[in-house]
């Protein structure tokens, strides 16, 4: 009996414990509560190799070529582009306007192309990193196709279920050569994931929290610490192979030579001079996209990350860029 009651108490205990839903009004969804950025694009990659063993093989290969990465081929000189294909899948997707999509993408193009209000401040911090070494990665985003689907589902999880329409989403549109990008309500506080390169194809792509997505909204509030547009800057940096900046544990690594080895994610807006706790007493590149900062206090790629998703674009990634759109 005293089993029971134990069973019981501990159940009650962590159900109080859980993260709850806020309910908000019909029209604007459930609204999970988000303390800090949560990423799980790592998580999403690890569950594929567990399935599937050939993922792991398949990226091993590509590390190998990225290590031995020259430069793009002649075909893919200059500026590239990218078509995106956005699904914005909610029980009320006319939220998300046409407006909104389009400054998201008009994000995407300042950050990539190194033209961010953040950079145009000759005194910005850059944790001892030069200005001039910060990467144009010289990609160009724009939209082929925006899909709206309505739902019943409330809150998807990190199993695609999005990306199936049998599973309340949307599927996949031309995956091989667009980058398909859904944009939903995600359970667990978390903004977002993508997909590395080489996945299975009908699920390949970035999904995105509708409440992180863009920079502006009509009908709802986006969190305040990711309004900026930025969860889609880090989570396409997945979709081009870049890991996170502190290797996804304790001081680890992110297979970039010129990003300070950190003991983990910094989080919020860092003071400036933070210094790495690995034992080398770097300067933490806390401004890095590939980091975990409020999307204010994330402005830049790194030279060595441009090369990293430039390898990607020569080899895993070459189908879905262009010359010209």
């Amino acid at each position: 009996m005293k089993k029971f009651f134990l069973c019981i108490t501990v159940i009650l205990l962590l159900y109080s414990c859980a993260k709850k839903e806020a309910p908000v009004s019909s029209a604007t969804e459930q609204i999970a509560v988000s303390a800090k950025r949560a990423c799980a694009s790592d998580e999403v990659l690890q569950r594929e190799i567990a399935e599937n063993p050939a993922r792991q093989k398949f990226l091993d290969e590509l590390e190998t070529k990225t290590k031995n990465f020259t430069g793009r081929r002649a075909r893919l000189a200059g500026t590239l582009y990218v078509g995106v294909v956005v699904h914005v899948v909610l029980t009320n997707p006319a939220l998300v306007t046409n407006a909104q999509v389009q400054g998201q993408i008009d994000v995407l193009n300042k950050d990539f192309g190194k033209d961010n209000k953040e950079l145009s401040n000759p005194n910005v911090y850059l944790a001892g990193y030069s200005s001039g070494a910060v990467a144009d990665c010289d990609i160009r985003f724009y939209i082929a196709q925006i899909i709206r689907k309505q739902t019943t589902v409330t809150a998807f999880s990190t199993n695609d279920g999005v990306k199936r329409s049998n599973q309340g989403g949307s599927d996949a549109v031309d995956a091989g050569t667009k980058l398909n990008m859904w944009v939903c309500n995600i359970g667990g506080g978390i903004l977002g994931y993508a997909k590395f390169p080489g996945g299975n194809a009908a699920t390949d792509g970035v999904v995105l929290n509708y409440l992180s997505f863009g920079t502006k909204s009509t009908g709802y509030s986006l969190y305040d610490e990711y309004d900026l547009g930025r969860t889609a800057t880090h989570e396409v940096g997945h979709w081009f192979n870049l890991h996170h900046i502190w290797g996804q544990r304790t001081c680890g690594t992110d297979y970039v030579d010129d990003t300070p080895q950190q003991d983990g994610p910094n989080f919020g807006c860092p003071p400036q001079g933070l210094t790495s706790q690995c034992g080398n007493n770097q300067l933490e590149q806390w401004m890095n996209y590939m980091d975990y900062t409020d999307d204010a206090c994330m402005y830049m790629f790194s030279g060595g990350q441009k090369v990293r998703m430039d390898a990607a674009i020569d080899d895993a990634r070459a189908a879905w860029v262009t010359t010209s759109r």
